[in-house]
């Protein structure tokens, strides 16, 4: 369906033709009359269907219509569960919104309050938040919401799944009891439609996924592998392949430290970005990987969420995540808007439990094979076995040499640098070819 058939002003579709798009997607084509109409609205999108801009583009709308009238108050608010996401949003707002006179701020955690509370106070119409920088500037009284009209929801599972609840509940119980409540969610679980039936009011529903349905358009792959082979393998995979852009899951912090310490060792420029980094780090990092100045963005799945990045094509899933949910948020990085898309998962013999919870989730087997020179039962890559003989071999002549003990463990099993173990937490990789509406 063309975006001209959907009641936009011509300044928008202006807009979103300067971003190169002419056709909305289905939750676009059914979300943005549904809204227009000013109807409460539930819907089920997954990441890369194109849903931010399914709800930016009418309330842009909505609020253009109904011009401020003297000094501007906060009329939509999009809540949001990460910084990241937050940002995209707001990047959102400013680029369908250019040629219209509404103004945005964006409020999130990790930077320096003072600026947001110096853009608040000028005014602005639209607030996109994270949940607890959005409390802080509510304790403070440096944002006013008692004009709200229109409050969203977005990513509202994952808000849940962070631990959000109380958060939101206490915001909303600051807010008009006359609004217009949107909420977006990757699933229709019993939580979120318990959450939606204390804050929407007879909404609407549009749904343009299955439930915990992977994209159809992504071709997934298995390829066997162990443990302490899959540095090895991935960074075979980044070479041989000609991979150029490639972002990479890991399970926890820690892990993703290391895995991108090991990266950068092997000659592969990388970054790490998760929520110990400052937001200022996590921003430059981001950006460098959408700019190519980067090939390895090394993630946790937390700080992964509502990443937003154009022509991925490919997911690597270095290591399986715990929750098979997780895998399907994964690989959604892929196959966004209509285009194509392959995941592919380095799966070692002790996963196999987290291999069959992912199958009966998705309801179909994935197709394994294994890649020569990386068989299963191999043992270590024979560059790191020679590496570590050499470790071995230095820590018995200091032993010789001092009369002491070389340090205790660091050679053994794989858990020190140049081995897999604990190094080897886990990843997920992405590529891309396709643009979307985000």
């Amino acid at each position: 369906m063309s975006f001209s058939t959907l009641g936009l002003a011509d300044g928008l579709l202006r807009a979103v033709a300067d971003e190169g798009y002419s056709t909305a997607t289905p939750i676009q084509a059914q979300a943005i009359p549904v809204i227009l109409s000013g109807r409460d609205l539930l819907a089920a999108a997954q990441t890369g269907t194109g849903k931010t801009a399914a709800f930016v583009l009418p309330i842009l709308q909505k609020l253009s219509a109904q011009p401020a009238q003297g000094h501007r108050v906060v009329r939509a608010l999009v809540l949001v569960p990460t910084r990241e996401l937050a940002a995209q949003v707001a990047e959102s707002v400013r680029n369908y919104g250019r040629h219209t006179e509404l103004k945005s701020a964006v409020v999130f955690g990790g930077v320096n309050i003072n600026p947001q509370i110096d853009q608040l106070r000028r005014g602005v119409d639209i607030v996109i938040a994270t949940p607890g920088r959005l409390l802080d500037h509510m304790q403070q009284r440096t944002v006013d919401l008692r004009h709200l009209q229109i409050l969203v929801l977005d990513e509202a599972d994952r808000m849940l799944d962070m631990g959000f609840i109380h958060d939101i509940r206490r915001v909303i119980g600051a807010l008009p009891r006359e609004r217009q409540n949107l909420m977006f969610s990757a699933t229709f679980s019993d939580d979120i439609r318990k959450l939606a039936h204390g804050i929407l009011r007879d909404p609407a529903t549009v749904e343009v996924a299955p439930r915990n349905a992977t994209v159809d358009l992504i071709d997934q792959q298995v390829y066997q592998v162990d443990k302490s082979r899959k540095l090895a393998l991935l960074a075979h995979l980044i070479t041989t392949e000609d991979w150029e852009q490639v972002l990479v899951f890991c399970r926890t912090k820690h892990g993703a430290n290391r895995l991108a310490q090991q990266l950068e060792k092997r000659g592969i420029v990388c970054a790490a970005i998760h929520g110990n980094k400052s937001q200022g780090a996590r921003t430059r990092a981001l950006a460098d990987f959408k700019a190519n100045r980067i090939r390895v963005l090394v993630a946790t799945d937390i700080a992964a969420r509502g990443l937003d990045i154009d022509q991925l094509p490919h997911v690597v899933n270095f290591e399986l995540p715990n929750v098979p949910e997780d895998y399907v948020h994964r690989i959604g990085r892929t196959g966004r808007a209509g285009a194509s898309g392959e995941a592919v998962s380095l799966v070692s013999p002790d996963e196999k439990n987290e291999l069959r919870a992912i199958q009966n989730l998705i309801k179909r087997t994935l197709p394994s094979t294994v890649i020569a020179g990386f068989e299963p039962g191999t043992g270590q890559p024979q560059q790191q076995n020679q590496h570590h003989q050499h470790r071995q071999s230095q820590g018995q002549h200091r032993q010789q040499q001092h009369g002491r003990p070389s340090w205790p463990g660091k050679h053994q099993g794989g858990g020190w640098r140049g081995g897999g173990g604990k190094a080897h937490k886990s990843a997920e990789h992405l590529l891309g070819k396709s643009r979307k509406v985000h």
